[in-house]
């Protein structure tokens, strides 16, 4: 309402009671049921003990001397298995503080090392990964969840190799100049890991989440006479791949761990509810761009983005990113993006896969910066400060995220690769 009565363009309580609900409702009816899915399922790795299972598993098998990448593979593992971010943040810090402390690492270090693994390329670059944000594209541009794979696998690596360099070679220069863990008042959390599932029975769920998610778009997806039977419907959802993969995750996560959960009903109620926050705060974002959108400073600014003398790829870079940095939010600047500019990029004749994980890599650079709730959350858990850990934390969810979009514009632009 507010920015309706500054602007002028339309009248407040329009605003309100129109774009506003309308785009957040909308949001909400399309994604929601993935929210929920994530959320629950999140909740249950969380609460039974496999989250940490398959962390110590991968921090042991690493050794105290690799401490920071093994924080990042957990981190990233969990992640790209689609348990929801902030699970995976309180999962892996305990692990994180033995580590460390054993290894004398500087503290300040962790939130970053962390913060890799969960907020850049797992949820932004590597094809396939059933996080919410990876399947918003789908419907605006007929995409699904494995767009421009190769494009994004080289994303990923470069983001996941320079982001490990920089914590490597950081931890070694302040560990030089005598600095260690650092004075905090972190006690060593003891963990009865005989209680934990087995690693491998842990990750099992993670990998049908993958196996149903290839099987409904590369099987179902493609055959004539299951979307024959949807055409009446409106057609296929893009959503339903990840819906129905963690469905069976969550199914299956319940048998395989019944000793660890002692009431089902009760972390599925916790788990619903815990999906409310996330996916409000979102659409509530996103809702407010459909007010931008409504602007006359918006249509301005669009016109400017979409006039500019430069190849289409850098535009979708360029407007992704600025909606990403005004929100602090990957999902909630894609929304944006995607209601307001998706089909103006497709009019441009651009590839469609490549925006997909061009906007999505774009959102993930902007997002985090410091007055980002994520990052704000992150380093509350970890007990560090934004002057400590933040500078880290920025060039390795905003400098290398976006380093990396341009080396993969210019490969798309000089060799057409996909």
């Amino acid at each position: 309402m507010g920015l309706a009565y500054v602007t002028g363009d339309l009248p407040a309580l329009y605003a309100l009671t129109g774009p506003f609900m309308k785009v957040t409702s909308s949001y909400i009816g399309s994604y929601f049921p993935i929210f929920l899915g994530g959320a629950i399922f999140g909740k249950i790795m969380g609460d039974s003990g496999a989250a940490k299972s398959i962390s110590h598993f991968i921090s042991e098998k690493l050794g105290k001397e690799r401490a920071i990448l093994a924080v990042v593979l957990a981190t990233s593992l969990l992640t790209y298995g689609g348990v929801s971010l902030f699970v995976v943040v309180f999962a892996v810090y305990p692990l994180g503080v033995a580590l460390f402390q054993e290894a004398d690492i500087p503290k300040r270090f962790m939130p970053a090392a962390i913060a890799l693994g969960a907020f850049t390329f797992t949820m932004t670059a590597l094809p396939g990964s059933p996080q919410y944000l990876n399947s918003m594209p789908t419907n605006y541009l007929h995409t699904n969840i494995y767009a421009a794979p190769i494009l994004g696998t080289i994303s990923g690596l470069i983001i996941l190799v320079c982001g490990v360099l920089w914590l490597e070679i950081g931890s070694k220069k302040a560990k030089a100049k005598g600095e260690g863990y650092g004075n905090y008042n972190d006690a060593v959390q003891n963990f009865d890991y005989d209680l934990m599932p087995n690693p491998f029975i842990s990750i099992l769920p993670i990998v049908v989440i993958f196996i149903i998610n290839w099987i409904v778009i590369n099987i179902f997806f493609k055959n004539e006479s299951f979307i024959a039977k949807f055409q009446q419907y409106g057609g296929l959802d893009g959503n339903w791949p990840v819906t129905i993969a963690l469905m069976f995750a969550i199914v299956l996560s319940l048998v395989l761990f019944k000793k660890q959960i002692k009431s089902p009903l009760s972390l599925l109620e916790k788990g619903a509810e815990s999906s409310l926050s996330p996916i409000f705060n979102t659409a509530v974002i996103v809702g407010f761009g459909g007010v931008v959108k409504a602007t006359l400073a918006f249509e301005l600014i669009k016109e400017r983005v979409l006039a500019l003398n430069i190849p289409g790829l850098y535009k979708v870079a360029i407007s992704t990113s600025l909606m990403a940095g005004v929100t602090g939010s990957s999902s909630g600047g894609t929304g944006i993006a995607l209601e307001a500019l998706a089909k103006p990029f497709l009019d441009m004749g651009l590839n469609p896969e490549v925006i997909h994980r061009a906007m999505l890599i774009a959102a993930g650079g902007l997002d985090s910066l410091p007055h980002c709730g994520a990052v704000i959350t992150l380093l509350a858990v970890c007990g560090i400060t934004h002057k400590e850990g933040y500078k880290d934390i920025g060039v390795l969810t905003v400098l290398i995220p976006i380093v990396s979009l341009l080396f993969i514009i210019i490969l798309h632009n000089i060799t057409g690769v996909v």
